[in-house]
Parts: structure tokens; C-alpha cells; sequence
């Protein structure tokens, strides 16, 4: 690499390039890979929880002070109350690993008081590594990133993602897709979220959107986006899209664009009005949401220990014998 890293960003660096050549070993004899159901077509294999723990050996040696929010262990791992927050996805795009389908990726992502700081998002099949510093910029290799230049989402390419688990709004998302299928030139579904957001970083995708997502889907992703000058919220435009499970991203002009037909179709509202009935969600202002508010509610949510319902439920790490 040409620049010189921020000194975490190169521990994490490390630690996605540890976790890729695990997976990839892996990926050469998937007849052998032990897969468990963490639910009806969400899986989790023993790779992904190999992958997360070389992850976490890693950071946690270098900064054993740091906290952890991963995908298959939660929080048992790391300081507790460290304003530092590693936030990991040891293998996003499980789906396709265990298909053969070489598009996923590592995803880890480092928080300082709630607001993303660091991103390394790798693809392990290609040896991309796509990485930001706040306020850095972000890149692909040593190729700096920007966002597409396109004004109009009739000429756009989106990336999005399909519900999968039971209970998803299955109609809704179809009423979704139709409405932007319709305006744009195209749209792509490959799987696996994080490389959909460094997609539009990169300027492959004029936009993106998805529901259901978590902050380990999101957070590297969305720091990528960021630096390289795009634009990221909730179906309605705000930027709570951390901690809301639905999330729009584009280049300025497309997000706009995409924000207005997206509005609709928000479950944050809904979400809302169900915890506090009594509360007009119009009274609170949009500016209050921060993208670093929500990710620190989202970790207070993962730590809770009796998470209130409709929660992200984390799964026990399965037992390798």
C-alpha cells in the first residue's frame, strides 16, 4: 500500500487478510464444511466462526482495551464499557460461500464514541481490499474512491437485496422493487451487503437499499460511502440507518431521487409510533439523528440483556466438535 494507514485501521487491515485466507482455504472443499441454521435460510458455518475469532485474537492483542460487537458472538469478547467498538462481520455473504458463489466478503469496522472512524471491507476471491479513515477518504487498493457522477436514476444501476427471513415483509419489498425497477436502468441483487456498499463507493452502483440489515452489514460499508462522497440514511432521509434495518445509499443526486420513492415504504415510522404511541414521530427533528447516536443506541440494543422485541437476536457460537 502506497499511503501510510492510521495504525488501527492497519491491525484491522491485518485482521481481514487473516480471516480471507481462512475462507479461502475453506472455500476449496465446501463438501467438508459443517453449516447450522441460525434460522429458516440464515446460516452460519464453522468458517464464519473461525474467521471471528482470528479476527478478534487480532484486534484484541494489539488493542486488548477495545470492545467487540461481531455478528456470531456479540459482545462476549472485549472491554465492556471501552469508548472504542470494534464491529465485525467475519463472513458477509454466507449464503454464497456455501454455494460456491464467490461474492462475499470480511467486514470489520472500528467506532470511537459511536461514530465510525475506520472501515476494511476484503473480498477474499478477488484480493480487493476496499478501506477509509474518517475524513482520509476511502479506496480500493490504492485507488482512490468517488461515488458515480450520474444525475438521473433513469440512467442508474442499483444494487439492492431480497428479504429472506420469515417474518420479512415480503410483500412490501416487491412493492419496493417495483417502483424502483421502473425508474432506473437497471437492478442487481449479488448478496452480500457489504461489498454492495463499497460497490457504490467505488462508483459501480449509482445507489443502493436494503431492509433488514444490522450494524455489523452496514458499518464499514457505510464509512466508505461517506468518504467518498456519498450520502447514507433510512428510507426517509435520515441517518439513523444503523439501528433501523432499512438503508438507502447513493451519489447525491441519486439518493435524493431514491429517498422520494423509498419514503413510503419506511419502517422506521411504523417502528416508532408502536414503542411510543403517545409521541408524534414528527416531533422529532431529523437533525437530531446522527449516524453516531444510532450506532450507539445499536450497541447499548447488542449489550441489553433482556433486548425488547422485535430485537436482533444473537446466536450462540456453535460448538466445532
Amino acid at each position: 500500500m502506497a499511503q501510510a494507514l492510521h495504525p488501527m485501521l492497519n491491525t484491522a487491515v491485518k485482521a481481514a487478510r487473516a480471516a480471507g485466507a481462512l475462507i479461502n482455504r475453506a472455500s476449496m472443499d465446501l463438501d467438508l464444511l459443517k453449516v447450522n441454521t441460525k434460522a429458516p435460510n440464515d446460516f452460519v458455518t464453522e468458517v464464519d466462526q473461525a474467521a471471528e475469532h482470528i479476527i478478534i485474537d487480532t484486534l484484541l492483542t494489539a488493542y486488548p482495551g477495545h470492545g467487540i460487537l461481531a455478528e456470531e458472538s456479540g459482545s462476549t469478547r472485549g472491554a465492556k464499557d471501552s469508548e472504542y467498538v470494534w464491529i465485525i462481520d467475519p463472513l458477509d455473504g454466507t449464503t454464497n460461500f456455501i454455494h460456491g458463489l464467490p461474492v462475499y466478503a470480511v467486514s470489520i469496522a472500528l467506532a470511537h464514541r459511536g461514530q465510525v472512524q475506520q472501515a476494511v471491507v476484503y473480498d477474499p476471491t478477488r484480493n480487493d481490499l476496499f478501506y477509509a479513515s474518517k475524513g482520509r477518504g476511502a479506496f480500493l487498493n490504492d485507488k482512490r474512491l468517488r461515488v458515480s457522477k450520474r444525475l438521473r436514476l433513469a440512467e442508474s444501476l442499483i444494487g439492492t437485496g431480497f428479504p429472506f427471513r420469515k417474518g420479512d415483509n415480503f410483500k412490501r419489498y416487491v412493492q419496493m422493487f417495483e417502483s424502483v425497477m421502473q425508474q432506473c436502468a437497471g437492478l442487481r441483487r449479488p448478496g452480500a451487503a457489504a461489498l454492495d456498499l463499497c460497490y457504490v463507493a467505488a462508483g459501480y452502483y449509482d445507489g443502493f437499499f436494503e431492509t433488514g440489515l444490522h450494524p455489523w452489514d452496514i458499518a464499514a460499508g457505510s464509512l466508505m460511502i461517506t468518504e467518498a462522497g456519498g450520502l447514507v440514511g433510512n428510507f426517509t432521509g435520515e441517518a439513523d440507518y444503523l439501528f433501523q434495518h432499512e438503508v438507502v445509499t447513493g451519489n447525491p443526486k441519486v439518493y435524493a431521487q431514491l429517498v422520494a420513492i423509498l419514503a413510503p415504504y419506511t419502517g422506521v415510522r411504523d417502528a416508532r409510533t408502536a414503542s411510543a404511541p403517545d409521541v408524534v414521530p414528527a416531533a422529532e427533528p431529523a437533525a437530531s439523528l446522527t449516524p453516531e447516536t444510532a450506532l450507539a443506541d445499536a450497541l447499548a440494543d447488542a449489550r441489553a440483556p433482556s433486548p425488547a422485541a422485535g430485537a436482533p437476536v444473537r446466536v450462540r457460537k456453535l460448538d466445532r466438535s
